[in-house]
Parts: C-alpha cells; structure tokens; sequence
C-alpha cells in the first residue's frame, strides 16, 4: 500500500490540490467504494460499467483510479472468476487505464496517467501471472481484453514485463496457445509476442521451441501469402524478431522447415500488375526476412558466422531465391520503387563473396526467347536509364558486390568493352537490347554529352571503376580503349581516359536544362569521375603515361586542387590524382616524369597546400562518417508505411546541397575510403623524396672536357666555362629547392597532426636529417659544457655553503660564551660592590653546619646498625636451627662452617673502614 499512497500524492501534485480536480477523484472513489462494498451483484457490474466508461474518457479520472483502483479490481479478477460479466468489466476498465488519451492539447511534460498507470500495474510479478492465468479461461471477450492489457503493458514497460513472463512457469507456452484460437484473439496474440520478443533472445528462443515458425507460415499461408493483409505483415515481423541476430534460429529455421515457406511469399501471384500499399509492405517485410538470413550480426563470431552465412547463401541459391528478386528487382518494372530497390539489395548480399552464386548471377538470363539478354545488362539498364536516386544506388550495389574480389567477373565484363561505330552509340535507347554489356556501358559513358547532361556518363562512370578496381588486366585493357570523336571531321580517336578527364572539366560548368547551372549535378558528378580516375591510376603506370600523354590534364587538375569553389573531397581527390602521377609515374620523357609533376605542384600549388587538401578531405563528413555495411533498419508497424513510399531525392532540397547526398554516401564507402588513406601515406613519402633529390645529374662527358681538334684555345675556354655555369646554375637550383622544402616541411609539420604516428617516421625526417645532425652535434657538445660547468659552480656552491655553516656555529659558540662571561663579570662586579659597601651582610657560621652534618650523619649510621644487629640476629637463629638438623643426619658443623668466616670478614672490614 506504500505504493498506492505514494501515487496518491503524485495525484494531488497533478490537481494541485485534493479539492481540485475533486469531481473525477470523488467520482472514481465512489464507483470503486460500490464495486468493493455493494451488496447487490447487479449494483457493482453497474459501477464497473460506469468507471470503465469515466477512466476512457478522463485523464484525471485516469490519475484517480490508479492511485485507487488496482487493488480492487486485481481483487476482482483472483475471487470473482465465476462471474464473468464482472470479470469482463475489470479488465476492460484496466485496459482503458492504461489506454493513453490524447486530446492534442496541453504541455509536452505534463504527466501521462496511462504510463503511471502501466508502471504501477507491472511493478508486481503477481499482477502478470494473474492475467495470464486468465487466458486459460473459456470466455472468449475474458482472453481478447487479457491480451489487450498485456500489450498495452508491453507497449509502456517492454523490459519489465519480458522478465515477468520468463520467470512465470508456462506463461510463454500460454501464450502461443493462443496463436491457435480464433482469428481475433490470435491477431492480438500475434501482436502481442512480436512487441515481446524485440531484443529479447531468451524469449526468442523458448518462442522457437515451442513451434513459432511452423505456427507464423501456417498464419502466412491460410491469409494468402504476400497478397495478405496486416496479419502477414505481423506474422513477418515476429519472424525477424525471431531471426534478426540469432544464430541458432537461423540454423534451426533452416535445418527444419527450410526456406521453402519463405521463397514461397516472394511469389507473385494473380495480378502482378496490381501492388498494393499492404503487398508492397508484405513483400519488403520477406526481403528484410532475405537479407537477415544473408547479413552477419553485429557481434557475431566472425568464423562461426562466415559459416552459417555461406550456408544460407548456397541452401538460397539451390531454392531459386535468385529468380524471384530478379522478378521483383528487374523484371517487373511496375513493382513500387521501394521494392525493386530491397530486392536489387539483397541480390548484391546474396552474391557477395560467394563465388558460385556470382557465377550464377552471370549466367542469369532474363525475358522470353527470342527477346532475352543477360541479367547483368538488366541491371545495368536500370543503371543507366532509372529516375529513381535510390534504385540507382542499389542497382549500383549488385555491381559493386559483383566486382568485388571477383578478378573473372571483371576480366569477362571487360571483354565486351569494344567500341561501337558512331551511328550505333547515338542509336535511340530502344535499340541497346541486342547490345553487349561493354556495348551498352560505352554507350552511357559517352550519352548526352552534346547536351551537357552528364547523369548518364557519371553512372557508366561508377559501374566502370567496379570493373577496374584492383584488376591490372582490365585497366590496361580499358586503356587500349579508344572512342571516335563526336564528329569524325573534329580529329582522330582519342582515349576512353582522356574522353573521362574532359567529362571531369564539364561536369563544372555543367547546366540544367532551363539554363541554370546545376551544382547539385556537380555535387556527385565530379567525385564518381575523380573516384573512377583514382582506381584507374591506381598501381597502374602506363594508366598515368596515358593520363599524362595530353598536357593539359596535368594543367587542369593544378587548377581544380586549387579551385575555391569546388568541395572539400573534389580537391582532395584532386591531390589523390595529382599523387599518383608521381606515386606510380615510371616516365623519363621530359615533362611527363614524377620530377616535373612534383615541380609544378611545388610552384602552382605549393606543398604545404598541396598535402592541406589531404587533411582538409580527411576531416570531412564523407570521410569521417564512411563506415562498413550496417544492419537496415527493422520494418514494423510504425515505420512501414514510410518506407513502402521511397521519396526520391529533390534537386532542389536544399538540404541535399551539402555532402550527405545520398549518391556520395554511397559513392565514399569504407573500402573506397580506406584505398585513399593508404594512397594519401605513400604520397605524401614519395613527393618528398623525388623533391629533395636533383632533377637530372650533370652527365660529365669525357670528350667534353677535352680541346677538339681545329678548337681555338678561346673557344674551348668558352666552352668550359658554359660546361661549368650550366652546373652551377643546377646547383643553385638544387639549394634553392631544398630550402623551400624545409620551409614546407616546417609548415606542413603542423597540418598533419591528425596521423603524426603514421607519418613520424616518413620521408620529411630523411630529408631535414642532414641539415640538423650538424646543428645537433653542436647542441650536444654545448650542452655537455654547460653540465659540466653547471657541476662545477654547484660543488662550489656547495663548499660554500658548508664553510658559512660552520662559521655560523662558531659564532654562535663564541656569542654564548661573551654572553656567559658577561653574566658572570656582572655576578662577581656586584659581590664586589656589595663587599665593597661596608661588609653589612654577616658571614655564616661554618663550624655550626659542620656540627649539624655530622650530628645528622651520626643518626643515619645508628639506625643502620640497628637494621643490621636485627639482621644478624635472625641469621643466627637460622644457623643454629640447620646445625642442630645438620647433626642429627651425622654432619660435621665445625668442617662445614670452616672458612666462612674469613670469607665475610672482607665486607665487614670495608664497612668499618666507612664508618
């Protein structure tokens, strides 16, 4: 009851007062008073009516039964089983208090009697064995209003009310008992375990044991599968509950009834142009069910998880599943957007790292004879021609997966990368059907750009840098690559590198079709070109001499690190780019090797700026927040409307402006970012070090130095000195740039403090070293001078410091003794004085105090004796007792008592001499 009174005075802090308010409190106080005393049976199931009907309605009504109420009607339910229409009223009353009322009016913190209510009710474990020993009975409205109150319960208190039911004996079981009863009570049961078993693995796995799964596809099937309504949406959702990071109920849901139940809802029956809001949300609920049986849990153990994952691909993969999201994903173009895109998602977890489901995938065909073509240029397809940002992404993502660690899924893309003759790459997009893949993507690479419209080549552009990304075979194949100018009357066939780096140079001044430039079209346009040109150059030396092949590509990126207005990652993959030519530039061509690359970074750019952009890129959002693959955001009931409806990103958000488009999100994932970190380190070593070393040596020719033959003295004079000037001018050169690589370093020493461990060790100290061992030596030989005389004046100091120590003693001995010499002079001056004044004061009798000295000397001695006479005595006594026993045993006295006295005649001798 200290419960109940503490609430009770919450109550009074919420009126105000105990009159305030007093027409709910005095109300709900009489209605229980009638249900607790009244006599008539009729009378109280009235009252239990009444006071359902007043809680329903009335927050403060709501406040006022809490503080007063539970006890009661808790008392009802445990004693009055038999009368079932009271029975029903209390826990409908109980379900309305618990019932949030929102009014739309009043402060946010204004208290919620509906959440007091629900902490009160859950606080006691008997409450909740209670009610769920209610679902036992027969009543049908007894059973529905139970599981009504337990998911209100559930809903306001999950944690409390979890650990009630582990530790109730069979409460679960009950539970699912009720899976089995009528359609009603069975949703509500439904509802009600899928509240319960989020975050909640114990619960989980009881629930599993005890038949979940076989129970949630039998719901799934009698409700019609996917064309099913809310009721298969909950079934889903406790199904992923049941999954979502649990290991064994994945093996067991495996091991026992399959996937087959599963798939079976990815199957579109009846119309499958008709996709409803419900369907669209049934069907993204069984592909989240697909991609957590393909995604490793956050925690999970990485060789235990690895297993169990390849296990659920190959067991997927041998059920077809891959047919039904290419249906969903590719095939039906009517599905929502939202579909296509969780369906091309989990296509890409499906394929990735699993060699024989990338094969599959590329061996997938799609359509009817005779209009059919392969998966892979289905999806690129979508790629290339979707208005969708987001089913661009995800399409985007089955690529990616594709490519990843897959070297002969690279090779074989890249084989079809032949040109095409102009009249067929400006065909109409109808005809790319009969295309190839390397066809079609060439295609897009070079779509629109009369227009000014780059969308196209910036998403041929990503597929293309999957295709390349650490595969030196295809980056040399796709630098063989050469595309024919837009008009043949322009000029020859350039590069497929350099038609990229001209894209790169548009996409700045790129406009949107009324006119207007578009930066948001730059926004991502700019960094998925750079990224392609990032891994092309990657470890790839001839990519860089092609790269540098036209001179002013190495112009416009000096422009473009520098540029103002471009972002903080367009610059920074700029200075990436810039790198590689140096990093991976195996040229001696004048002009074209990492020295001159170096050299006009120094002068247009300079260093110090140059290695800025790095960290200034590092800070970035992009870079900062790029992390692995994380777990998609669980479907429910709150959430699911909102995310069957995909909203396209608008061009014109403005809150898409900045670098958390979802284009970039995607383009700068972690691997892309961990690439460029480890680029960044080696560039920055190998700037450094071609910086500090000379252009080119002075190659000394013999015959130079040599008078030819018919050369006047004068001319080879001239010739000589020309030899020499020429060396000295690359000296002073040499000097030159080696202070102002110092002056960088110097500089730059305080913009890398983010990685100073990774970059302590790096080429800067190779270089500065040889300029400070001189200035250290120095430092080291005046530091030992300084130790050394530093020693010295402290030992003298401390010879010092002892010697007036000592002095100070000494002083002070000889001011203690003048001080007792003066009191003894003053003593002797004022006897004398007092002598001196007439000897008044009587001198003392000597031979008085004599007397008296012996006089009391004399007694002292006397009572000594006496003492000693005594003690004598008693030692006679003593002696003549043991000499008379001594003479009885036959002893001879005399014999023994020889020398004794000589013996004791010393002390008495001394003694009398003290006398």
């Amino acid at each position: 009851m200290d419960l109940v009174s503490g609430y009770k005075g919450m109550v009074g802090l919420v009126f105000g007062n105990e009159n305030s308010g007093s027409s709910e409190d005095s109300y709900v106080e009489r209605l229980l008073d009638r249900i607790s005393n009244g006599a008539l049976a009729e009378d109280r199931r009235t009252a239990v009516a009444e006071l359902q009907s007043v809680v329903a309605e009335s927050r403060a009504a709501q406040l006022a039964f809490g503080a007063m109420g539970f006890p009661i009607l808790m008392g009802v339910l445990k004693e009055e089983r038999d009368d079932v229409e009271m029975v029903r009223g209390a826990l409908e009353t109980l379900v309305s208090a618990l019932t949030p009322i929102d009014h739309g009016k009043g402060p946010k913190n204004e208290v919620q009697p509906a959440l007091m209510n629900t902490d009160l009710l859950s606080r006691e474990a008997e409450n909740i064995a209670l009610l769920l020993s209610l679902l036992t009975e027969e009543d049908f409205y007894i059973r529905y209003y139970t599981l009504q109150l337990l998911t209100a319960l559930l809903t306001n208190s999950p944690n409390r009310l979890q650990e009630a039911i582990l530790t109730i004996p069979r409460g679960i079981t009950r539970l699912m008992d009720m899976l089995m009863d009528r359609e009603v009570i069975r949703n509500e049961a439904l509802l009600l375990l899928t509240y319960l078993t989020r975050e909640a693995e114990e619960i989980q796995k009881i629930l599993v044991f005890e038949g979940a799964f076989e129970k949630i596809f039998s719901i799934i099937k009698e409700e019609g599968g996917s064309e099913g309504g809310v009721v298969v949406q909950d079934c889903l959702e406790l199904l992923n509950n049941l999954l979502r990071n649990n290991a064994s109920n994945q093996i067991l849901l495996r091991e026992t009834m399959g996937f087959d139940p599963l798939i079976s809802i990815l199957k579109l029956r009846g119309s499958t142009y008709s996709f409803t809001q419900q369907k669209t949300i049934n069907l993204l609920s069984a592909l989240e069910t697909i991609n957590l049986l393909l995604m490793g849990g956050p925690e999970a153990e990485s060789a235990k998880d690895a297993n169990r994952l390849l296990t659920n691909k190959t067991v997927l993969v041998q059920k077809k599943v891959l047919d039904h999201l290419l249906m969903l994903g590719v095939e039906s173009q009517w599905a929502p957007v939202a579909v296509r895109c969780a369906a091309l998602q989990c296509i890409g977890d499906l394929i990735a790292g699993y060699p024989k489901n990338l094969d599959a995938l590329a061996s997938k065909v799609l359509g009817e004879e005779p209009h059919v073509e392969p998966a892979l240029n289905s999806i690129l397809r979508i790629i290339l021609r979707t208005s969708s940002v987001q089913e661009f992404i995800a399409a985007d993502y089955v690529f990616k997966c594709f490519c990843e660690k897959n070297s002969d899924g690279q090779t074989m893309l890249a084989s079809t990368l032949i040109p095409q003759p102009h009249l067929m790459t400006h065909a109409p997009l109808e005809e790319d059907v009969n295309m190839s893949f390397g066809s079609m993507l060439l295609r897009g690479l070079t779509l629109n750009e009369n227009d000014g419209d780059l969308e196209t080549c910036c998403r041929a552009a990503s597929v293309l840098s999957y295709i390349l990304k650490n595969n030196i075979q295809c980056k040399e194949r796709v630098l063989r690559i050469e595309l024919e100018a837009p008009m043949p009357s322009l000029g020859a066939p350039e590069p497929l590198m350099h038609r990229m780096v001209k894209y790169l140079a548009l996409a700045s001044s790129m406009k949107s079709k009324d006119g207007k430039s578009s930066p948001t079209g730059n926004l991502y346009v700019q960094p998925i070109i750079l990224k392609l040109l990032v891994t092309w150059l990657a470890d790839c030396p001839n990519a860089v001499h092609c790269f540098l092949d036209s001179r002013p590509h190495l112009t416009y990126l000096l422009e473009l690190v520098s540029n103002p207005s471009a972002t903080v990652c367009i610059r920074g993959l700029t200075a990436v780019l810039l790198g590689e030519c140096v990093l991976y530039n195996k040229s001696s061509e004048s002009g074209k090797d990492a020295f001159t690359i170096v050299d006009s970074i120094s002068q247009k750019v300079g260093l110090t700026s140059y290695f800025l952009k790095f960290d200034e890129m590092q800070k970035s959002f992009l870079f900062s927040s790029a992390k692995p693959a994380q777990p998609r955001k669980a479907l429910t009931r709150s959430n699911a409307a909102s995310m069957a409806e995909i909203e396209d990103v608008e061009e014109n958000d403005s809150s898409n402006q900045n670098e958390d488009h979802p284009i970039l999100i995607s383009t700068f994932d972690a691997q892309f970012v961990n690439l460029v970190k480890k680029l960044e380190l080696d560039i920055r070593e190998n700037i450094i070090e071609v910086y500090s070393q000379p252009k080119s040596k002075v190659a000394v020719v013999p015959a130079e130095l040599e008078q030819k033959s018919g050369e006047s003295d004068g001319d080879y004079i001239k010739r000589l000195k020309s030899f020499v000037e020429k060396q000295c001018s690359e000296i002073q050169d040499l000097l030159g740039r080696n202070a102002n690589l110092a002056e960088d370093l110097a500089k730059t020493g305080g913009g890398s403090i983010s990685q100073p461990e990774q970059r302590a060790g790096g080429a800067s100290e190779r270089v500065q070293v040889e300029t400070l061992r001189r200035d250290l030596q120095e430092a080291s030989q005046r530091l030992e001078m300084l130790k050394t005389e530093k020693a010295k004046i402290e030992s003298e100091a401390s010879m010092y410091q002892n010697l007036a120590g000592k002095m100070e003693s000494d002083l002070q001995s000889l001011s203690d003794a003048y001080n007792s010499l003066e009191q003894a002079n003053y003593h002797l001056e004022k006897e004398v004085k007092a002598l001196k004044s007439g000897g008044a004061t009587p001198s003392p009798d000597i031979d008085a105090i004599k007397a008296e000295a012996r006089e009391e000397a004399q007694k002292e001695s006397e009572a000594e004796l006496n003492d000693l006479l005594v003690c004598l005595g008693q030692e006679q006594s003593k002696v003549e007792k043991l000499s008379a026993r001594l003479l009885e045993l036959g002893e001879d006295v005399d014999k023994l008592l020889e020398g004794i006295g000589d013996d004791m005649g010393l002390p008495e001798d001394s003694e009398d001499e003290e006398d």
